[in-house]
C-alpha cells in the first residue's frame, strides 16, 4: 500500500467519524445539481445523460448557502454512499454518490436536443435543481474553455492571491477578462448555439459561483467539469494537468459529433495540452484560441516574465489545417478571428 492510498483511506475513515458527529450537531444533507450534458434526438434507445452533483455535510442546508462567502463553500463535509433521487425528463431513479460524494453517472435516456430540467432530491435533504443540455445529431459545433485567467482574472497558481480569491473575495468583485464574452458571442453568433463546456482545475466547491460569474457576464451556459483537492488512491496531490487532459478526450469521445474551438491560455498548460489534442485528433479541433498573458501577468502566475519551456503557445508549430490565434484578450482574439475567415 501506497503513502497516497494510506491518506486517502485514512481521509475517508476521518470523514465518517467526523459526519456522525455534524449529524448529531444539526448539520444535514445537501447536494449540489450541477449542470450536465447527454445526446439525444437518434434512434430509440440511444440517448443518454451524463449526470454530475455532489452530495454534502452542511451547516446551511438550504438555498441561502448559495449566498455565503468564499470560505463558507468549503465548510461542508463531502458524503459518499448518499441514495439520491433523479428526476429529468419522463425518468425517475435512484443513484448513490460516490468517493467524495461526488455523483457522475450515465443515465440512459431519450431527450430532445436542448436544454432539460434535472432535479437531484437527498435522502433526508431538500431537493436541488439544474439543467442539462441535450446536444443532437445534427449539432456539428462545439467550444471547450479554460476558466481561470482565459474568461477570469485570476492568476490562480499565486497561493496568496490564489487563497484571497477562493476563500475570502466575494463573487460579484471577480473581474471578467475583457473582451472574452463578445468573443463567446461571436463563435455563436449567426448560427445554431454550439454546445460549450468549460475545464478547471479548480475545486467544484466553486462552481456555483462560477455559474453565476458567467451568467452575469453573459458568457454561454455549459457543463463545469472542476476538479477536487486533496489526496487519491494514486497520488498525494490530484494533477490538474491530467485532469484537463482526461476531460478534454472524454469530452470528444462522448460526443463525437462535435469538432471543438479550444479556448484557453498561456500561463500553465493550455498550449501544449491543446497541441497534444490536435496532434491526435486533428480533424476534430475547428482553431485554437489562446490568450496571451502579459510579462507581468506570466511573473505572478508562476514566477517568470515569459511562458515555461514547453508551455507557450509558440513553443510548437501550427498544426496543419488547425488555425492558432493568439491576443491579448478577447478583443484580440476577435480580431484575428475575423481577420483570418474569408
Amino acid at each position: 500500500m501506497t503513502l497516497a492510498v494510506l491518506a486517502a483511506r485514512l481521509e475517508r475513515a476521518s470523514q465518517r467519524r467526523l459526519a456522525r458527529v455534524l449529524w448529531r450537531r444539526g448539520w444535514r444533507v445537501r447536494v449540489l445539481a450541477f449542470t450536465s450534458y447527454g445526446v439525444g434526438g437518434g434512434p430509440p434507445g440511444s440517448g443518454w445523460v451524463r449526470l454530475i452533483g455532489r452530495a454534502l455535510l452542511t451547516d446551511t442546508p438550504g438555498p441561502e448557502a448559495e449566498l455565503v462567502r468564499g470560505w463558507r463553500r468549503f465548510i461542508t463535509l463531502p458524503l459518499p454512499e448518499v441514495a439520491v433521487q433523479v428526476t429529468v425528463g419522463d425518468l425517475r431513479t435512484t443513484v448513490r454518490s460516490g468517493d467524495g460524494g461526488y455523483v457522475d453517472t450515465r443515465l440512459e435516456l431519450d431527450l430532445a436536443p436542448g436544454w432539460h430540467d434535472v432535479t437531484l432530491t437527498p435522502a433526508h435533504g431538500q431537493p436541488s435543481t439544474a439543467v442539462v443540455r441535450v446536444v443532437g445529431p445534427a449539432e456539428r459545433d462545439g467550444v471547450v474553455s479554460d476558466i481561470d485567467d482565459t474568461v477570469l482574472v485570476t492568476a490562480l497558481p499565486r497561493p496568496l492571491r490564489a487563497f484571497w480569491n477562493t476563500f475570502v473575495r466575494h463573487e460579484s468583485a471577480r473581474r471578467p477578462v475583457p473582451g472574452m464574452a463578445g468573443l463567446f458571442q461571436h463563435l455563436r453568433a449567426g448560427r445554431a448555439e454550439p454546445f460549450t463546456a468549460y475545464v478547471s482545475t479548480g475545486p467544484w466547491n466553486v462552481a456555483p459561483s462560477l455559474e453565476r460569474f458567467l451568467a452575469r457576464h453573459d458568457f454561454p451556459p455549459g457543463p463545469l467539469l472542476m476538479t477536487d483537492w486533496g489526496p487519491s488512491d494514486g497520488r498525494w496531490f490530484r494533477s490538474g494537468r491530467q485532469h484537463k487532459h482526461d476531460s478534454l478526450r472524454r469530452l470528444l469521445t462522448d460526443l463525437p459529433q462535435l469538432t471543438w474551438t479550444l479556448v484557453g491560455d498561456d500561463g500553465q498548460h493550455d498550449p501544449a495540452l491543446y497541441g497534444d489534442l490536435v496532434a491526435e485528433h486533428p480533424d476534430r479541433v475547428a482553431m485554437v484560441l489562446i490568450r496571451e498573458l502579459t510579462p507581468t501577468e506570466q511573473v505572478l502566475t508562476h514566477g517568470s516574465p515569459t511562458t515555461r519551456p514547453g508551455e507557450g503557445a509558440r513553443d510548437r508549430p501550427a498544426p496543419p489545417g488547425v488555425p492558432v490565434h493568439r491576443g491579448r484578450d478577447g478583443d484580440a482574439l476577435l480580431g484575428a478571428v475575423r481577420s483570418r475567415r474569408p
